[in-house]
């Protein structure tokens, strides 16, 4: 038989290296962090090289320590997923997702009680950020991609595919609740958010003007630009929603409000929008927790 390695000084390298410090990982394990540090010293020793680069900080993973990272972080999510195929009832684990700030708040928060009752003990870690979190590198397990065409970086499924329409609060519409037209809307305060310069067909303001042209509608004189600009999509909809401003709004995020009648539809103008993927890579140590995960999002995509 192998010698086994050193399984408790791989379990507290696999806490450091995540978190990359030495302090938060003897929180996560209740120990010291001086016994982090001689924990992570006999590592080295056995390995025969630094693990982590100490100085100038913060802490750094060397070359090494970065090849021992994925393979260990791998070889715990394998038992820990195997374990739980052997024990009858047992949760699904621990999943780390990231997101857009806007899916995660309009669209997973809100859906969240059902996967608590149908993956009971489980823990979803919510990532929400426009940064793209690398899947390679075991940041996350599972990505909510948004963009126009499949991603690359794992195996992707498409879950849902929006559109933006012109919506408003009715306390905008004084004149009364129906279509208005082109001229009419870019005369009323408006609200945008803001999309990377690069994509030439974000649903901006100034897309949907050229449309309206391009089909005909009567616009003259010089558009004001929106009064109102977020950088967050999630705030310039809060802004929408209490009555600030027009907005070119994704169907799949303000859903509710559409339903309930707190936004409303004013043109038939509309601007195509992007993808939800999820996306995760294919040799994923516990791919049957991510696809419970995808099918329960694939059955709440088409409820």
């Amino acid at each position: 038989m192998h010698r086994l390695p050193p399984l408790r000084e791989l379990q507290v390298f696999e806490s450091a290296a995540r978190l990359l410090s030495f302090r938060k990982a003897a929180e996560e394990l209740s120990v010291t962090p001086t016994a982090v540090s001689h924990q992570i010293r006999l590592l080295e020793r056995y390995c025969g090289q630094p693990l982590f680069q100490r100085q100038p900080r913060p802490l750094q993973l060397t070359t090494a320590g970065a090849q021992l990272l994925p393979v260990v972080r791998d070889a715990f999510l394998s038992i820990s997923d195997e374990l739980a195929r052997l024990i009858p009832g047992s949760p699904i684990g621990h999943l780390r997702v990231t997101t857009t700030s806007a899916f995660a708040a309009r669209w997973l928060l809100p859906r969240l009680g059902s996967w608590r009752a149908e993956a009971q003990g489980s823990t979803l870690e919510v990532v929400g950020t426009d940064a793209v979190l690398n899947l390679r590198t075991g940041e996350v397990d599972v990505a909510i991609r948004y963009a126009r065409r499949s991603p690359t970086d794992g195996v992707a499924v498409e879950l849902l595919r929006d559109t933006f329409h012109v919506v408003a609060a009715p306390s905008m519409l004084r004149g009364g609740i129906g279509l208005i037209e082109p001229q009419a809307i870019l005369d009323l305060p408006r609200v945008e958010v803001g999309w990377p310069l690069t994509d030439v067909d974000a649903p901006t303001w100034r897309r949907w003007e050229a449309v309206a042209r391009a089909a005909g509608r009567r616009i003259s004189g010089t558009v004001r630009p929106p009064q109102l600009k977020f950088y967050e999509e999630h705030h310039g909809i809060e802004a929408i929603v209490t009555g600030q401003g027009l907005g070119l709004c994704s169907d799949v995020l303000v859903a509710r409000e559409l339903r309930d009648g707190r936004l409303l539809r004013v043109s038939d103008i509309v601007l195509p929008g992007y993808g939800f993927y999820f996306v995760y890579r294919a040799e994923h140590p516990r791919r049957g927790a991510l696809e419970a995960l995808l099918r329960w999002m694939q059955r709440q995509a088409f409820a």
